[in-house]
């Protein structure tokens, strides 16, 4: 299933800088950053469950904001992308 994680971390003090840098690469073990605070991810939800947990141990829910939203398998029929993008079509052969 494809799901969409948006992140709004408080970066005011540098214990919120560092915990947006421990958010990013989190998210960048499960999916590709399309936007700043915004990744698309391929999971099933076992995956889901782990990037979830960890993202939730990350984050300060006094001060941030973390959405998850499913995509579902309909990806390429949900989403509409116009402009500039360097995103990977994970199910297009990846030629090296």
């Amino acid at each position: 299933m494809w799901v969409l994680v948006a992140y709004d971390v408080s970066t005011e003090d540098a214990a919120g800088r560092k915990r947006l840098r421990r958010v990013a690469k989190a998210c960048e073990k499960y999916g590709q950053r399309v936007q700043k605070s915004l990744f698309e991810c391929q999971v099933d939800s076992m995956t889901l469950e782990k990037l979830r947990a960890q993202l939730l141990m990350e984050i300060r829910v006094q001060e941030d904001n973390l959405r998850i939203y499913h995509l579902g398998n309909a990806h390429d029929k949900v989403v509409e992308q116009y402009g500039a993008t360097r995103t990977i079509d994970f199910q297009e052969p990846l030629i090296l």
